[in-house]
């Protein structure tokens, strides 16, 4: 909020000033270098193209002389635009000034699209090398494995969260309600903590941006080396809000690489739960017994949107939001059930879909937001994704999805850790 105060009042003394805009000069720099990747023209995917002043008032998104009644204006003074908030306060004064001054775009003004860089594609060894490295590190670390409930502040920020133990334990898993859910069967689960609460944007933006996790090349080797986002092409809250909410419309992928970059951060091995994990977790040992509508967010009560985390009750073993708010991510293939007993099942994804995904959202109804229900992910996730081939990062279409961590009492070893990170579906569609 200080920051965007502080833009206005940059931008306001700016107009007051009257410096004359130059549209080449002041504007076309800031359009090619903050705007074009999701707006250029043909190619857009939010409706709002760049593609001349006429068109920007057509659409209602430029009012000239009426800088506070601009859309385009409002979504960066508001933080939508660019995502992440990449806008700087004398660039936003620019744009102030240049709306303000009737927004002149001269016909013959031509702007450049930007090049789009690729990661380079890091082969496996030298990944699993940096696995290696990352677990070394862990080992080094020698963080205590017997203490319970902890808060963890992610090194250069002042991002935190928690992380609640679980006890090893055995569970009836799945229920009679629905065919995917049968045959119910008994699992083992060894010890681990969970994340409290689901991933924030406060914590998943540390890793989409490296500016924002006060990264430095060179810095952290480890880090380095770990595949990150690319730059989205939309606002990815949608508008549903940003600090404190969950982090959402990230592929298994990229949750999995999130996973791996806060283990390199942190000096603790991450992953995502398994589904017998995630449903043990959920059950907290049958003693949930609270209606739902005081433990989760459905669409009875969120008011078609996601809500912050943490605000309903938790469950008996201490973990927030395990039902609706957002669906989250398991590492399994969604499979049939074996009827035989388990010990730490996992079934390992052989492809991109469908993947299984636990705990029903904002957006379903009572009986989709259960500990036992399973949906797998579907291609039409990222229907309007633009990009051709699809994104390996983002879901477009499922503004309802997120996930949360685990992190195990043992520490398996490189090859398992990468087999984690790199379950079987990096290279596909997913």
């Amino acid at each position: 909020m200080q920051r965007i105060i502080s833009w206005v009042a940059s931008a306001c003394m700016l107009a007051a000033a009257g410096k004359k805009i130059d549209f080449q000069r002041d504007i076309a720099p800031i359009l090619e270098q903050r705007c074009f990747e999701c707006h250029y023209p043909g190619t857009s995917s939010s409706g709002i193209e760049l593609n001349g002043r006429k068109e920007l008032i057509a659409t209602g998104n430029v009012v000239p002389g009426k800088p506070k009644q601009s859309f385009f204006y409002n979504c960066m003074v508001d933080g939508w635009m660019p995502p992440a908030g990449k806008i700087m306060a004398s660039e936003l004064a620019l744009v102030y000034n240049w709306i303000a001054q009737g927004a002149p775009w001269p016909d013959d003004a031509v702007l450049k699209k930007p090049e789009k860089t690729e990661q380079a594609v890091v082969p496996a060894s030298a990944e699993l090398d940096n696995v290696r490295r990352i677990r070394e590190s862990i080992v080094a670390k020698k963080a205590d494995s017997s203490k319970g409930a902890y808060r963890v502040t992610i090194p250069n920020t002042t991002v935190s969260y928690d992380m609640t133990s679980i006890p090893a334990g055995d569970f009836v898993m799945g229920s009679p309600q629905k065919p995917d859910q049968l045959p119910q069967h008994h699992v083992r689960v060894d010890s681990f903590w969970m994340q409290s609460h689901e991933v924030t944007w406060d914590e998943f933006h540390l890793f989409m941006f490296a500016e924002q996790a006060n990264e430095k090349a060179g810095q952290n080797k480890t880090v380095d080396a770990i595949s990150r986002p690319t730059h989205p092409y939309v606002e990815m809250s949608f508008g549903m809000g940003i600090e404190g909410f969950p982090a959402i419309s990230m592929t298994q992928h990229a949750a999995n690489k999130y996973a791996e970059w806060l283990s390199a951060k942190t000096g603790e091995f991450y992953r995502l739960p398994t589904e017998a994990e995630w449903e043990y977790a959920c059950k907290a040992g049958g003693k949930q017994s609270a209606p739902l509508a005081d433990v989760a967010w459905y669409a009875a009560n969120s008011t078609g949107k996601y809500q912050k985390v943490a605000t309903k009750k938790p469950n008996a073993f201490g973990l927030f939001d395990m039902l609706g708010n957002v669906s989250e991510w398991t590492l399994d293939q969604l499979a049939p059930y074996s009827a035989a007993s388990q010990d730490n099942p996992w079934v390992a994804p052989k492809k991109a879909y469908p993947i299984a995904v636990r705990g029903g959202n904002w957006n379903d109804p009572p009986e989709n937001v259960t500990c036992e229900v399973r949906l797998g992910s579907d291609a039409s996730w990222k229907e309007q994704d633009p990009q051709l081939p699809k994104s390996i990062w983002y879901e477009t279409d499922a503004p309802w999805l997120g996930f949360r961590l685990v992190r195990p009492a043992k520490l398996p070893s490189a090859e398992e850790m990468y087999h984690y990170w790199n379950n079987g579906v990096e290279h596909d569609e997913q």
